[in-house]
């Protein structure tokens, strides 16, 4: 197969200069992993069928999002630009680092980070959680980092707080990826001697002795409290990303959740994460700062749709749930690794006293870039041009739900092919799903691009003929979200304009 990619013509955005901070308010940023849109009742609607209540409450406390994005649907470059306010896709391939948790760093230290822009603001910052954005293990003899060379007994060269946080507490990757260790502050909790593994994929490596892979979830969330409390204690602002490691694979709800939901055992887990919110939040208002803090709630992209019943990762189980109600993706076509909307929609709420009237509801397009510029003007800092530059504040949507959208357009990139949306239409730059493998979202690309040649009766020559259809699809989201319905072929001037930002490289 012939790999088509292109690149966008990006533009830095005109950062303000911000006036007076909004407030001194605590900030919580939680982040789920593989969160899908229909895995949450508020946002699902008749697509969920799992009882999500600490979620559903912050809604009805603050506001939801229902035009909410990451940048690309997996894991890592989806994390990359939330924590930079930078698309992922500008940056060089990482250098060094293993594979699973052993990945090296994905960017420089010296790369400005939500971490950065809250100590700048005064603010203690803390970060608990799954990492998933490289460190740097010592390793026997300077070695590439693998399950074979890392010295567990020595701190890490590079972690989480070269990245702006004070306080760190993490797992390095996700929870179905050695070395199954927690990290505090770059020292390994534990004796690291231990070899593990988990349901799902079965990834067998290094692992601390005590670790358990349902005890993850309620460790992060005391340590989470652990923070809130002492950080109220000393009543100063603080800054907390919790990166939860759930429903991300592998399936390992806490007992008291097994057979709790109607829909087995990923209904289980979905309803573990949500307590997660209910927990950290109960944290707040028991430490006495639930009133002065602006809570944050979304995930790094949209379902797996190997994640269901079974415990082993098999392809498109997630649609066995159909049958009891639950559509993992929503309302929305595609999966996690996908261009399609289902890998890049994802819930978003926010809750804040004071400042956001509960029961919101907003329709405007958001990304989680634009948290960078969105913290920014909550603690009135100007950014430079090299400080999130692919973001742009949508306090003003916080604030007013009903007013003027703050981004139009929006790059969201599937694993092998981008997309670029434009208001209410969607390029999308290739043929089929933008994913391949095992768990790619159907069609494939390799399927879709063999469909599109025969369709155009040759291989194209040339970059002309690589806009035309059937090698590239434009979708209209308010009459088809489903993106059921290619209209590239019908609206060619539309096309031309939108093709005409991409450049190939």
């Amino acid at each position: 197969m012939v790999r088509i990619l292109y690149l966008f013509a990006l533009c830095l955005f005109f950062h303000p200069v911000f006036a007076e901070p909004v407030s001194r308010s605590n900030v919580v940023l939680l982040v789920a992993d593989d969160l899908g849109y229909g895995d949450i009742e508020s946002f699902g609607g008749d697509f969920c069928n799992i009882d999500t209540p600490h979620f559903d409450q912050l809604c009805a406390d603050g506001i939801k999002f229902t035009d909410a994005h990451v940048t690309d649907s997996v894991c890592i470059p989806s994390r990359v630009s939330m924590m930079t306010g930078r698309y992922a896709l500008r940056y060089e391939r990482p250098k060094g680092g293993g594979p699973w948790g052993f990945l090296g760093p994905q960017f420089s230290p010296d790369r400005f980070t939500l971490g950065d822009l809250m100590k700048r603001a005064g603010y203690t910052t803390g970060y608990v959680g799954k990492w998933h954005l490289g460190t740097g293990m010592a390793t026997k003899g300077g070695a590439v980092q693998s399950d074979e060379t890392v010295d567990f007994t020595k701190p890490l060269l590079t972690g989480p707080n070269d990245f702006g946080f004070d306080e760190t507490f993490i797992l390095p990757g996700s929870l179905d990826m050695p070395p199954y260790a927690f990290l505090r502050n770059g020292d390994w909790v534990g004796s690291v001697t231990a070899v593990k593994g988990w349901s799902a994929f079965n990834r067998l490596g290094p692992a601390s002795e005590d670790f358990v892979d349902h005890e993850v979830l309620p460790r992060f969330c005391e340590e989470a409290d652990l923070f809130i409390g002492g950080q109220a204690a000393r009543d100063e602002p603080f800054f907390l990303f919790v990166g939860l490691t759930a429903p991300h694979t592998p399936t390992s709800p806490e007992p008291e959740f097994l057979g709790k939901s109607r829909i087995g055992i990923y209904g289980d887990f979905v309803m573990n994460t949500d307590a997660c919110i209910g927990r950290i939040r109960e944290a707040l208002a028991r430490h006495g700062v639930e009133g002065e803090t602006l809570f944050i709630a979304t995930s790094d992209h949209g379902p797996g749709h190997y994640s269901g019943r079974k415990y082993e990762a098999t392809a498109f189980q997630a649609e066995e749930m159909h049958k009891d109600g639950h559509h993992a993706n929503g309302p929305w076509r595609g999966y996690k690794f996908s261009a399609l909307e289902g890998g890049h929609r994802v819930p978003f709420a926010a809750a804040w006293p004071g400042v956001i009237e509960g029961g919101g509801v907003c329709e405007e397009m958001i990304s989680t870039i634009d948290l960078m510029a969105t913290l920014a003007e909550v603690t009135g800092q100007a950014l430079s041009d090299e400080e999130g530059p692919d973001s742009i504040s949508f306090l003003p949507l916080l604030k007013d739900p009903e007013t003027a959208p703050t981004r139009t357009s929006l790059i969201a990139s599937g694993s092998t092919a981008h997309s670029y949306r434009k208001g209410d239409w969607k390029l999308i730059v290739g043929p089929g799903s933008g994913s391949n493998g095992r768990f790619a979202s159907r069609p494939d690309s390799n399927s879709a691009w063999k469909a599109a040649v025969e369709s155009f009766g040759k291989k194209p020559e040339n970059h002309d003929e690589l806009k035309r259809t059937p090698f590239v699809q434009l979708y209209h989201l308010p009459t088809d979200p489903t993106e059921s319905k290619d209209l590239a072929g019908k609206e060619a001037d539309r096309l031309a304009a939108m093709l005409g930002i991409w450049k190939p490289f």
